[in-house]
């Protein structure tokens, strides 16, 4: 084989029984030319752990031209963690070279998990015409053999050997594979580990030491550790719920219908009710019959035969293993998973969780790898922690019904050892629970739908969106604009509220939003329409730069509002194109993100050796949405006052909020604001009044400014109504104070003339009188008939006090009363007050 350069420092690197690729952001090729004589094949062994490195294999001619080649056949699928997979291709005859090449990404501190390749076989190839001899370590008994065999544990052998040399094992040893013995070291505490007994017949177990398989240390020299002494007898801890024990050794599951609390002995479920199927394994007296443990190691087989992982009375731990780069494998299966009867299988349906407990401690850079395999297809790393962690718990749901074999795989260091030197670095896991599932046990039993009729005890399925009423136990739909959050415990509680400016689906499993925002203050409604970002939008910001100098973008596909299907979608192009020809199976896991808002990381294609873009690592950043509001603060998620400045004009900002719960220990927040105008109404027009002309005026309507609303209501059409002209309107006013004035003169006159009368006779009733200012006994001073004329005369009378106008107009209207006369008040110079009557 030729190891090409394509970086500096990375490169293909020689492990011994394998080759392991560059573990940076390099591109690196393996390249490797064969001259088939006729038609043939290659097949070959690798492990591709990580997603964030890329792995593809293809093959070109002499002429460089690249031989057509299947999705499937180019890019590996990813492997479990410790697993070998095998991959073949045809070849054509002639010359073909062969191409292995790795790139990955590096965003942050995180050292990419390299591939593995070995055991590389071709077929087509003329006979060789020499034979090679075998190296250290492999030994070839017969002459012509097609290759050689590695060395027996405590064996060595040197270069071409036909056989292996037996090491003095009682002072040396040897692992599988050397070309030479090491001298055993003494023993230490890294040498033996602690287990739990099985509980006996009465119930006991006690704490054991055992040596770590298989002993290379010495006892018997000086400074050596010896075993420590068991501890005393104590007793078992309870059963797991779910299970019981009939005063034997071992706890038995309970009968399907029954439940038990792993204290107490099974019962049935009372009438109305079923049981909660699953499992809660919170009690290691013994491993789980579902579960088993393993050690591999990719180098050697030092720990074949261990146990991975030893059971310790309150938690799980992980094992010593054979060297430190072991990998201790813990794996859990599902045969599948089923719903209670009430449930049924809607969209957004969960069939089933898993959820664990977990501490880490650490000293190194030990990792626990997470993993799950759907239908034995294909395995998937849902998460991986580094380092030493405090006791937390992680939950994975699963929303299609599949067989799951979940898998436990923690690795001590990543760098190649063939020492134990970290035994201390443990995980220990303390619960695990699994609802749901189709071979499960149950704990309790939880209320379930039953018929209608009276007579009805058979739990009955509910349809989507309904829960269960707690009192007539029949199926119920959540209310309008509710989303159903859970099946666990019934009542109207199972369904919760959308948030503001939002609705849920018709079956209630989710909240979104129509695209239609209203607003109200200080009496003025403001209605948005964001019908213009219903669609799915794309956006790429940066380019960014690794340490390395790699080019990547980051790719946010986000659907803000819309239909009720309506959701942005993150695929990973690298891991899907292995499987892109072949039809996936019913609730096998893939490499796509449905949500709100999701996020794939976008490698360029130039310079990286690829001919199309590669999209990785797909991930969720909003998968609930909240609600829409103009405040800075919904349902805990608070938008940054710096991120998000308020604006001073009177339109006001929108928020939409957002949730992803991924994990039960993790939360992501999401706020996106939204500077927009709202519909037009018609509080934002006002009308204007034309001049008028030939007896014609128009009426304009305009918006106001500036204008701050878009789409809604419309501008009335241009009104024309008939006018009056001014010169008529003068006219008119004028006839009309001229006709005022005329009766205001006519009246006066007519006032002025009685009042002189009046003025008259008065001075002839003051004349006649005497001296002393006695007036003469009559009765009156009015007026009475043929008195009219009399008063032509002009004589002057003075008077000591003027008669007001109102006391005037006051006398003429008490005229006509039926003694016809009129009162009147007279003073005089000499006599004031006096009224007569």
């Amino acid at each position: 084989m030729v190891l090409p350069y394509v970086t500096i420092f990375s490169s293909w690197i020689p492990q011994g029984s394998y080759l392991e690729s560059n573990r940076d952001e390099c591109t690196v090729s393996l390249i490797y030319a064969v001259h088939l004589k006729k038609q043939g094949s290659v097949s070959f062994e690798y492990q591709y752990p990580d997603d964030n490195l890329f792995f593809q294999f293809f093959i070109q001619n002499d002429q460089c031209q690249e031989l057509d080649q299947t999705a499937d056949k180019k890019w590996l699928q990813l492997t479990t963690q410790g697993n070998w997979a095998t991959h073949s291709v045809n070849l054509k005859s002639g010359t073909n070279i062969l191409y292995w090449r790795t790139a990955g990404i590096v965003i942050g501190t995180k050292v990419l998990k390299p591939v593995l390749l070995k055991n590389v076989h071709i077929e087509g190839v003329a006979y060789t015409s020499e034979c090679f001899p075998c190296k250290p370590g492999t030994f070839s008994p017969t002459p012509g053999s097609s290759r050689c065999q590695p060395c027996p544990r405590d064996t060595h052998s040197g270069h071409g050997a036909s056989s292996c040399t037996l090491c003095n094992t009682s002072t040396h040893y040897a692992p599988e594979g050397s070309s030479g013995c090491k001298a055993r070291p003494p023993c230490s505490t890294k040498d033996y580990f602690q287990i739990h007994t099985p509980c006996d017949k009465e119930g006991k177990t006690q704490v054991m030491y055992r040596w770590v398989q298989p002993q290379i240390c010495l006892v018997s020299v000086a400074g050596a550790e010896t075993l420590p002494p068991s501890g005393a007898r104590e007793p078992c801890p309870p059963c797991n719920p779910g299970f019981y024990n009939n005063d034997t050794a071992t706890c038995s599951p309970c009968p399907p219908g029954t439940f038990s609390d792993g204290v107490k002995a099974c019962e049935s479920c009372p009438a109305g009710t079923e049981p909660v199927v699953g499992y809660q394994y919170k009690w290691w007296n013994v491993l789980p019959a579902n579960m088993k443990t393993s050690c591999f190691n990719v180098g050697n087989s030092k720990c074949d035969g261990m146990n991975g992982w030893e059971v310790a009375g309150d938690h799980i731990q992980s094992g010593a293993g054979g060297s430190d780069n072991d990998y201790l494998i813990l794996n859990l299966h599902v045969p599948g998973f089923k719903t209670p009867t009430s449930v049924t299988g809607g969209a957004g349906t969960e069939f089933g969780r898993i959820v664990f407990e977990f501490e880490m401690v650490c000293s190194a850079d030990c990792e626990l790898y997470f993993m799950v395999d759907v239908n034995r297809k294909s395995t998937k790393v849902l998460e991986s922690w580094n380092g030493s962690k405090d006791r937390q718990s992680y939950t994975h749901i699963m929303n299609k019904n599949a067989s799951v074999s979940y898998t436990w795989a923690f690795q001590r260091t990543n760098q190649p050892s063939d020492v134990r030197q970290k035994v201390s670095d443990v995980v220990r896991i303390h619960s695990i629970t699994v609802s749901n599932s189709v071979d499960g046990v149950s704990s309790e039993c939880r209320a379930c739908a039953l018929l209608a009729q009276p007579s009805g005890s058979l739990c009955v399925p509910c349809p989507p969106g309904h829960y269960i009423h707690p009192h007539t136990s029949q199926c119920t739909e959540c209310p309008p604009n509710t989303r159903l959050t859970s099946h666990s415990s019934p009542g109207p509680e199972a369904c919760s509220p959308c948030g503001p400016a939002s609705k849920s689906t018709k079956d209630h499993s989710r909240c979104f939003n129509d695209c239609v925002f209203s607003y109200s203050e200080n009496n003025v409604s403001l209605r948005f329409d964001y019908s213009s970002l219903g669609s799915v939008g794309t956006l790429m910001n940066g380019p960014s730069f690794t340490s390395k100098g790699t080019k990547y973008y980051h790719l946010f596909n986000i659907s803000l509002c819309g239909g009720e299907g309506r959701r942005a979608v993150c695929t990973d192009n690298v891991t899907d194109l292995s499987s892109a020809d072949s039809p996936r199976e019913s609730g096998e896991i893939t490499n796509v993100v449905d949500t709100f808002i999701c996020q794939s990381t976008i490698i360029p294609s130039s310079g990286r050796g690829f001919r199309t873009a590669l999209s990785s690592q797909s991930i969720s950043l909003a998968d609930t949405f909240l609600g829409a509001t103009v405040a800075l603060n919904l349902d805990g998620v608070q938008a940054r006052p710096d991120l998000f400045p308020q604006t001073s004009n009177k339109i006001p900002d929108v928020n939409f909020y957002y949730r992803y719960v991924a994990l039960t220990v993790c939360v992501c927040v999401c706020v996106c604001k939204i500077k927009s105008c709202p519909h037009c109404s018609p509080q934002d027009y006002h009308q204007i009044e034309g001049a008028c002309k030939g007896r014609q005026q128009d009426k304009l309507f305009v918006w106001n400014e500036p204008k701050r609303c878009v789409g809604g209501v419309s501008l009335p059409e241009k009104l024309t109504l008939p006018c009056e002209s001014l010169d008529f309107l003068i006219m008119m006013g004028a006839v009309i104070g001229v006709f005022a004035a005329a009766v205001l003169l006519s009246i006066t006159c007519y006032f002025w003339k009685k009042n002189k009368r009046l003025e008259y006779k008065y001075s002839k009733l003051v004349m006649s009188s005497n001296k002393e200012c006695e007036l003469p006994g009559a009765d009156s001073c009015a007026m009475m008939e043929g008195e009219e004329n009399e008063g032509d005369m002009e004589d002057e009378v003075v008077y000591s006090k003027k008669i007001s106008l109102i006391r005037k107009l006051k006398a003429i209207a008490l005229r006509g009363n039926r003694d016809n006369y009129e009162n009147v008040q007279l003073n005089s110079s000499q006599s004031n007050g006096l009224v007569w009557g």
